[in-house]
């Protein structure tokens, strides 16, 4: 049998492609993808390995507590199989109720929760309720790419707010901004502790974001991905304390990173019933329902790992902690404007971009960070001079071997 030329496109009509949405291609390629493309077909010595900063993203498999419960559910006929209720498993939104009740010292019910496949999820569900087409939201610079991705996609205008020396997003360019905008502002949306720079906002700015979103008639959206390795000891904010909270604030929250569920999507959405009521209408026609698995395991983790989360916690500030000590003598040149959870944003000291200098910390440090540039939009002059550093993944050798190699980069 011999192998047949391929059939010409025209055999079957015609060559034109069919139409791609200009949403679609006006949005910026995906980053951790393009970053992975430097290191593609690339060999690492043994005795230099690649050392990966680029991703936020536990890379240890969940506890063990957690993998049997969700194999004991995979094999035993039962729920974990089929559909579940669009909005979360009953007994996982009310212990999400429950504990972020007594943890923020405020009012929430199992019917102010929904489940969603993953945080990104749960933005992108959130942000359909509340924006459209010739609308507008408000986003601190540097963004967190996925969001203003999302925004892009549906036709929403993603608004850049400037923020101040320490990284949090300034009011008074809020306020302009809303003032300028003429209505078409929809929501704030904020990121603590943030994902790229690190920079955890005081709960004071929040509660003022808070009424100057109520003040203009727009959502107060706060993404709480990373909460579980801030450096405060209690409630990051008292907005649940509000007796009308559900007026305006939208909380987000991922899974992912405490109990290491990233393979498993399972996040959540904290809001007004009568919001989640049209949040239902997007999941129903994208997930169905978040994976069953993922929300079992959830579920376990909340009720029996508290001791396990409090020691990972710990361990992320330890991290955090070795590289703000280890910087200034190891990596002089450049330096550290933000860190908290996860996350380090950098400065370096070249005259390039950091577009241009990321494939070159690859080939000359073995070094994998994200540039400033995939953070921030054209133009903004944050992004050619920074770096994101996800740190936590890294131990203290490990980051010690990160800087000493910076150190040596001469492009």
């Amino acid at each position: 049998m011999t192998n047949a030329a391929p059939t010409p496109a025209a055999a079957f009509g015609s060559t034109r492609s069919a139409p791609i949405s200009p949403l679609i291609r006006a949005t910026a390629p995906p980053p951790i993808m393009e970053a992975a493309r430097w290191i593609k077909g690339r060999a690492f010595p043994a005795d230099r390995p690649l050392i990966n900063l680029s991703q936020a993203a536990p890379i240890d498999a969940p506890p063990e507590s957690l993998r049997i419960a969700m194999a004991d559910a995979l094999r035993a006929e039962g729920p974990a199989h089929l559909y579940g209720a669009v909005l979360g498993d009953p007994e996982l939104r009310a212990e999400i109720a429950a504990q972020w009740s007594r943890a923020y010292g405020g009012i929430i019910e199992a019917e102010d929760v929904a489940v969603t496949a993953g945080c990104n999820q749960a933005l992108c569900a959130a942000m359909s309720t509340l924006a459209g087409p010739g609308d507008a939201v408000l986003l601190p610079i540097p963004w967190y790419f996925n969001h203003q991705m999302w925004l892009t996609m549906q036709g929403i205008e993603a608004i850049p707010l400037a923020c101040d020396d320490a990284l949090a997003p300034r009011l008074d360019a809020a306020r302009a901004a809303l003032e300028a905008a003429g209505g078409r502002i929809k929501a704030i949306s904020l990121v603590t502790p943030n994902n790229p720079t690190g920079a955890e906002y005081p709960a004071g700015l929040l509660a003022a974001f808070h009424d100057l979103a109520a003040e203009f008639d727009a959502a107060l959206i706060v993404d709480e991905t990373y909460r579980d390795f801030h450096s405060q000891d209690g409630a990051p904010h008292d907005l649940f304390a509000r007796p009308d909270w559900r007026d305006r604030v939208i909380h987000l929250y991922s899974f992912s990173k405490v109990f290491r569920l990233t393979g498993h999507r399972t996040g959540c959405i904290i809001a007004s019933p009568e919001r989640l009521a049209q949040v239902e209408k997007f999941l129903d026609t994208t997930t169905i329902c978040a994976p069953r698995t993922g929300q079992i395991a959830a579920l376990a983790g909340l009720r029996t790992l508290s001791t396990w989360v409090g020691g990972e916690r710990r361990e992320v500030l330890a991290r955090r902690a070795a590289l703000l000590a280890m910087a200034p003598k190891l990596l002089p040149e450049w330096t550290i404007a933000g860190s908290g959870a996860y996350f380090a944003w950098l400065s370096h000291p070249f005259a390039q971009s950091s577009a241009e200098l990321g494939p070159i910390l690859v080939e000359q440090a073995g070094v994998l960070m994200l540039p400033g540039t995939m953070f921030c939009p054209e133009g903004d002059p944050v992004g050619p001079r920074s770096f994101r550093m996800a740190f936590a993944n890294v131990n203290e050798a490990g980051l010690s071997h990160a800087l000493t190699r910076l150190a040596q980069v001469s492009p």
